[in-house]
């Protein structure tokens, strides 16, 4: 049996705000964003990444609702440029979220 050490959404939404110019990214459609997200982050769905206006120098911290588009959109915007890291979905997360 494997076990992965995974950090959890909430130990890497901390990592993020003690990070230097971070920017946390929720790559979910506006609606879904709009029914509740992280505070501070800044909606980029998915659909639309390929249009992001974030200096590439910013690192990156990504989430969606369970993982997968976060995951996703992290191999394209490491295509682009960017320094981004998929930190799972705000389905796990514990903290308050924003509406």
């Amino acid at each position: 049996m494997f076990f992965f050490n995974r950090t959890s959404i909430n130990d890497a939404v901390k990592e993020c705000r003690n990070t230097p110019d971070a920017v946390l990214l929720d790559v979910r459609e506006a609606d879904e964003f709009r029914s509740g997200h992280i505070s501070g982050a800044v909606n980029a769905p998915l659909s639309r990444i390929s249009a992001l206006d974030i200096p590439k120098d910013r690192p990156l911290y990504v989430y969606c609702l369970r993982g997968t588009r976060s995951r996703q959109a992290v191999r394209v915007l490491k295509r682009m440029g960017y320094n981004a890291k998929s930190i799972g979905g705000i389905a796990s997360y514990k903290g308050q979220v924003e509406r």
